[in-house]
Order: structure tokens, then C-alpha cells, then sequence
């Protein structure tokens, strides 16, 4: 009776706009780890909700970046955290399905069984972006330049396994191309190594990369879906191509284990922080889009990602 009337209490206070907080929890400051570099647009997002979560918990809010093996670095860590709600995961479906694709024994790892899911965050297309300063400036221009001079162009990535490797695999098995991909240790080093010159293009989700495109320092090729900002942007299928390169998105999540007590907090702050108006409006900016789904929505969605995945890895020669 008395867990019945709590449950009732919660929902309550949920339904008046607040976030109810469980006895004790949290004690101190959470930790919100992410899998990428600071600079780049998934990691603004990060820290702008991070802001918002603390104000609803009234608990400082630590963003951790842990770059490294396309994400799974940063997901190990979580998983081997204390399961006490105080280190949390911010990540994208790089380091929940595509590494574990492509490099399954570093990603050995299974989100429906070592983590719990908190809700889905935000979404964002993936870029196939290029520099401005090259001889061609257009997907058709970028894979015939390719194809007659081996070795040229290079694709960086946020990272060994992360949705950019896939990206450019499709990209070679659809037209022949040959790109080299580049990985580097999160977007903002991709980025760093195209202005620098270091490397062709990038394959990054559209934050990371949108004000480039705006500014002119790189011309957007290729993208998974159409944006607003950037209407002009085609997809494969525009192209003429049958199969569509695949987006990003944002999720939060905790260790396995967590306490019912402690999800009962930070599900509904979650929710109320992802449709804050104020952060939707900045994350726009940053070519993201906030979307907010339940918790089990989200785990659904990594089984149906993975097993898709899983098929076109293999058409594109990505695995065996």
C-alpha cells in the first residue's frame, strides 16, 4: 500500500510540470559520460542538457568525455560504474550499433542487458561533408575523382566503427569508389583534420560539421535526410540510388542495476529536459533536433537498428 501511494505521489507531481525526488537520491554529483571530444555538437547537447538535468535535480551535473574505440571506451565504463544513478551515458547509436557491428570484441556489450535505457534525446542527419578548397564539389564529382585517382580521398570519422565507417562503406559498395576512411578520435579531431588539410571530407553527423556548411568552408555532398537549414543538400535515393545513408541519434542511459528509485527521478527529468522549448531552439542551431522517446521505445529501436545493420554490413563488404 505504502509503494502504491508513492507511485501515485509521483505521478502527481510528474502531471503539475515537477520532478519528483526519491529519498536520498541523488546524494552528490552526477557524472554524464560521453563518448566523443569536447567541440562538437553532440557534446553541446550534452552539456546543455546536462545544465537543465541539474536544475531539475538540484545536483551538479559533471559532463565526462571518454572518446576512444568509436564509443565503446566511454560505454565499458558506464557499465562498469557503480549502478547508484550517479553515472549516466550520453550516447549515440555509433557505440550501441554500429560499433558492435563492425568491431563486436572491443563492443561486446549488449544495451538491453548491460544498460538501462533512460529515454531517447535528440536526432541529427549524418554529412558527407568536403572541403571547399578541392577540384570537385558534388557527390558525382567526389567518387569520379575518386575512381581515377586511388588514394586520394579521405574521409575522416568520429571514430573505428562509428556510423561514418559505415557511411563511406556504403558510399564504396554503391558506387566503386574506393574512399579511404580516416578514423580520429570523435568529430571535432575530424573536423580539425579537414580544415587542416589533412584529410578530404568527413562523414559526421550534421552538428558537427553545420556551421562549416554555413560558413563555406565545407560543401555538404550527400546527407541521410533533408534539414531545413540546408534544403539544397541531397540524399542517395535523390541521387539515384536505392539505398539511404542512416542518421544519428541521442540517447540517455544508466548501468544495469539501476534502482527503481533513482529511474523514477531521472525518466521524467529526462523527458521534461529533452522538451524543454529553450533547448530545442539551441540544438537547431547546431543542425539537432530534439525527439523524445520512452525508454523501452528506445531499446526496441536498437534491436531493429542492429539487425538492419547487420544485413547491410555484409552487402557492403564491411564484415564477412
Amino acid at each position: 500500500m505504502k509503494n502504491l501511494l508513492a507511485l501515485l505521489g509521483l505521478a502527481v507531481f510528474a502531471l503539475a510540470g515537477g520532478v519528483a525526488h526519491a529519498q536520498g537520491y541523488p546524494k552528490g554529483t552526477i557524472n554524464l559520460v560521453i563518448p566523443l571530444a569536447p567541440g562538437d555538437a553532440a557534446d553541446s547537447t550534452a552539456r546543455l542538457m546536462g545544465e537543465e538535468l541539474s536544475r531539475l535535480l538540484g545536483a551538479p551535473v559533471a559532463v565526462v568525455n571518454r572518446p576512444g574505440a568509436g564509443g565503446a571506451l566511454a560505454v565499458n565504463s558506464v557499465i562498469g560504474a557503480g549502478k547508484d544513478g550517479h553515472t549516466l551515458l550520453f550516447t549515440s547509436n555509433n557505440a550501441l550499433t554500429f560499433r558492435r557491428i563492425l568491431d563486436p570484441q572491443t563492443a561486446s556489450y549488449d544495451p538491453a542487458r548491460d544498460l538501462t535505457s533512460l529515454g531517447l534525446a535528440a536526432r541529427t542527419p549524418i554529412v558527407i561533408a568536403i572541403a571547399a578548397r578541392l577540384p570537385y564539389s558534388d557527390f558525382a564529382g567526389m567518387v569520379e575523382y575518386a575512381k581515377k585517382n586511388p588514394g586520394t580521398v579521405r574521409i575522416g570519422t568520429a571514430g573505428a566503427g562509428s556510423i561514418g565507417d559505415f557511411s563511406v562503406g556504403t558510399i564504396n559498395a554503391l558506387t566503386g569508389a574506393g574512399i579511404t576512411m580516416v578514423p580520429f578520435k570523435g568529430a571535432a579531431p575530424a573536423v580539425t583534420a579537414l580544415l587542416g588539410g589533412h584529410v578530404e571530407g568527413v562523414a559526421l553527423a550534421l552538428g558537427a560539421v553545420s556551421r562549416h556548411l554555413k560558413s563555406g568552408a565545407m560543401k555538404g555532398v550527400v546527407t541521410s535526410a533533408k534539414f531545413p537549414d540546408f534544403p539544397g543538400m541531397p540524399t542517395l535515393p535523390e541521387l539515384g540510388y536505392r539505398q539511404k545513408l542512416l542518421g544519428v541519434w541521442f540517447g540517455f542511459f544508466a548501468p544495469a542495476g539501476l534502482p527503481a528509485e533513482a529511474a523514477q527521478v531521472l525518466i521524467p527529468a529526462i523527458e521534461k529536459t529533452v522538451n524543454n522549448p529553450d533547448i530545442a531552439a539551441k540544438l537547431v542551431a547546431l543542425g539537432i533536433v530534439r525527439e523524445h522517446q520512452a525508454p523501452a521505445a528506445v531499446l526496441e529501436e536498437i534491436g531493429a537498428e542492429y539487425e538492419a545493420l547487420k544485413t547491410l554490413a555484409k552487402s557492403a563488404g564491411l564484415v564477412k
